[in-house]
């Protein structure tokens, strides 16, 4: 009978003694085939055979994190952040922005298997030091936890675990509560002169509440003037559902205008020279001030779109479908009250009241002349001779 040791089956690794160890090691392949090695830290067979075994089923589950892995710093995990915002056709813009000035001074050197509650807290601090709005650092936190995030979905993983923020997402006292009324919306549309595109990205955002990278990214294609429809598609919007809006007779007249001599494929809000919209911050403050109120945000339309479907009747369930909004505590931020709502309200109390008063004043006479007649009718029976 031979004495030379049994081999393992093929695909099942090997142990081994690493010649100056006394430490038993463990040799596997990766998800690319490529070869790990480590200790297993013990002197004893039975430990090594059971790191291996747990290794093995890591690579055959997709769950498998090799130790060069643990070395992987933040900076790496970041890239698939912005290659995602490419391939998907975000705008990149404020990642670029808050990883460069941000998240890459003091994230970017570590190793992400690092990355915990002192770093965490230690970053906090650091942006409150910088007077950095709560909102502001909830945003940036969670593009690092993006980063995580993809980091763990990617095979091979590169990360062991998702980024928990439970325990770091600050109060936001900031949220803005602007939004534009009627008379105001009215006033932004006369100041528009010569900027069809402008005058379009105005009507579509206050009537519908479309977001600036919807509306910027809209092709012509995505318009039916046959059946005055706009139509988001699945996977361009913030949510990444789709919808479908029916377009109103100032819209339908606009984007008809829009849509003139240009192909499905072109972008639906372009310049006098043909060129896409991508930035008109300039345009925007400009407008602003010349209708008199400065500091209006575009994005303060799409809260107005929501006040304004609720309060005319729209339930708020189409509402939430129209503007794309998934989460019920953001529809319900942006669904603001306002003075004159307030002044509203009061209206309606006080009317309510005085027609309830009316009523039962009304009531009252009623009871009184029916019990005047009772009391006559009383009377005459007493003055009636007994038969």
């Amino acid at each position: 009978m031979s004495n030379d040791k049994k081999r393992r089956p093929r695909g099942s690794g090997s142990i081994y003694r690493q010649p100056g160890s006394r430490f038993w090691w463990i040799c596997y392949y990766d998800a690319n085939g490529d070869a790990v090695r480590e200790s297993s830290k013990s002197e004893k067979i039975t430990v090594a055979q059971n790191m291996l075994k747990a290794k093995l089923g890591e690579v055959a589950s997709g769950n498998f994190v090799s130790p060069k892995v643990q070395r992987i710093a933040v900076s790496e995990l970041f890239e698939a952040v912005l290659t995602d915002y490419r391939n998907n056709g975000k705008e990149i813009r404020f990642a670029e922005h808050n990883w460069k000035l941000h998240l890459e001074p003091f994230f970017g050197h570590m190793r992400a298997a690092n990355v915990g509650t002192d770093q965490l807290s230690g970053y906090i601090a650091k942006r409150k030091e910088e007077a950095a709005a709560n909102g502001t650092i909830n945003r940036e936190l969670a593009l690092l936890r993006r980063a995580f995030t993809l980091g763990y979905k990617a095979r091979p993983r590169k990360v062991t675990a998702l980024l928990d923020l439970s325990e770091h997402m600050l109060e936001e006292n900031n949220v803005r509560t602007g939004f534009v009324d009627e008379a105001q919306y009215h006033a932004l549309a006369e100041k528009v002169v010569g900027q069809p595109w402008l005058r379009t990205m105005l009507a579509l955002g206050y009537t519908y509440g479309f977001r600036k990278a919807e509306l910027l990214n809209m092709r012509v294609g995505q318009v039916d003037l046959f059946s005055r429809s706009i139509r988001l598609n699945p996977g361009e919007t913030k949510n990444g559902e789709g919808r479908t809006v029916t377009l109103t007779e100032e819209c339908y007249q606009l984007v008809a205008q829009m849509m003139r001599g240009r192909r499905a494929d072109e972008f639906l809000l372009t310049r006098e020279n043909s060129k896409p919209v991508k930035d008109f911050r300039v345009t925007w403050a400009a407008l602003t001030e010349s209708a008199k109120m400065p500091g209006l945000l575009f994005h303060d339309l799409r809260r107005s779109a929501v006040r304004n479907m609720v309060r005319r009747g729209v339930t708020e369930r189409v509402a939430m479908r129209i503007s794309g909004h998934k989460s019920r505590s953001v529809f319900d931020r942006y669904n603001i009250v306002s003075e004159s709502d307030l002044a509203d309200a009061a209206l309606k109390v006080e009317s309510g009241a005085k027609a309830e008063l009316a009523r039962a004043d009304e009531i009252h006479s009623s009871f009184i002349v029916e019990q005047t007649k009772d009391e006559n009718q009383q009377k005459g029976n007493a003055r009636k001779p007994v038969q």
